[in-house]
């Protein structure tokens, strides 16, 4: 860009333009739509800098940002779960596609770790790994305890305590912990997710407070509270959530099918159920509005959310 370069606004716009992508590329996330609206600047500028010069390489310049702007705006629909020329109100999601990514990942992990067998010990190490994901430890409280856990909150915790997979602070006892206010809360580390041992996630800070309020919300969801949905109701409404696509049907899209939904085996070792077990959950979902629908014919649990927790998709 010349030094000299009239008039003086346009020189100072692509000058700032130029720090605004650099500290673009610092950022410790990318958020597409600041990238197209950067786009759209330097599309702009550049078409007022090639009418100024009449140097015609500068308005292909302008016209390739344009397009750069519509392809970001188009990825970052994508991945938020919404058509592009969509009538009516957006849907807005609480995960991006990416977010949802890593939440799959999240449950397979738990799947496959959790210490003991039981359903609320499941939903206890699901709701922790979310809290301690990041650097092996956590904030709780003991109402976020006992929201999750009802009355086995400290059956659970001891448990999960005595198995190694968790631990207290120093002179701490489980019920210091189900005391624990907001204003004070504790602390609790979870040895498997400490830097130290191989990192099982790979998301940064803002991915993991986000899959946690997430999945407080599934778990929190006041409908299933007023059905008195237990742990393994809760963890199929998690479960749902995290493999429905954009429109709420479970499973990812297959050719000439409508709908193939998800397998009743994951799905059982995820809540620790039977196979056979998973339609009466699925069925308690339905009538908390949750689910529309529920078949698990031919092993395969198909579906769809409710509209009221759409927000809550994977976006498969």
């Amino acid at each position: 860009m010349p030094d000299d370069l009239q008039p003086e606004v346009l020189r100072l716009e692509l000058t700032e333009l130029g720090d605004a992508f650099r500290a673009y590329q610092r950022r410790p996330e990318p958020d597409l739509a600041v990238l197209a609206e950067l786009h759209d600047r330097k599309a702009r500028a550049f078409a007022l800098w090639a009418d100024v010069t009449g140097d015609a390489s500068l308005r292909e310049e302008a016209e390739r940002a344009e397009a750069a702007a519509r392809t970001t705006r188009e990825m970052n629909a994508n991945r938020l779960g919404i058509a592009v020329d969509e009538d009516g109100p957006v849907i807005e999601r609480l995960l991006t596609r990416g977010q949802g990514a890593h939440a799959r990942g999240v449950l397979e992990y738990v799947r496959a770790h959790t210490p003991l067998p039981g359903t609320e010990a499941r939903l206890a190490v699901l709701m922790l790994t979310l809290r301690a994901a990041r650097a092996g430890t956590g904030n709780v409280t003991g109402q976020d305890l006992s929201g999750w856990l009802q009355g086995d909150a400290e059956r659970v915790l001891q448990e999960l305590v005595d198995v190694g997979w968790l631990r207290m602070p120093e002179a701490f006892t489980v019920a210091d912990a189900l005391g624990s206010r907001p204003e004070e809360p504790t602390q609790i580390t979870v040895p498997s997710l400490l830097p130290a041992e191989p990192r099982p996630f790979s998301f940064g800070k803002v991915t993991r407070a986000r899959l946690s309020g997430w999945a407080q919300r599934v778990v929190g969801d006041r409908k299933l509270r007023k059905k008195k949905a237990g742990a393994a109701t809760r963890l199929l409404a998690v479960y749902t959530a995290a493999h429905s696509r954009p429109d709420g049907r479970l499973g990812e899209r297959v050719e000439g099918a409508e709908c193939d939904g998800v397998g009743l085996d994951a799905v059982a070792s995820f809540c620790g159920l039977r196979p056979q077990d998973v339609t009466e959950h699925a069925e308690l979902l339905v009538a908390a509005d949750w689910l529309t629908e529920a078949d698990t014919a031919g092993g395969r649990l198909r579906g769809r959310l409710g509209e009221r927790v759409l927000p809550l998709s994977g976006l498969l």
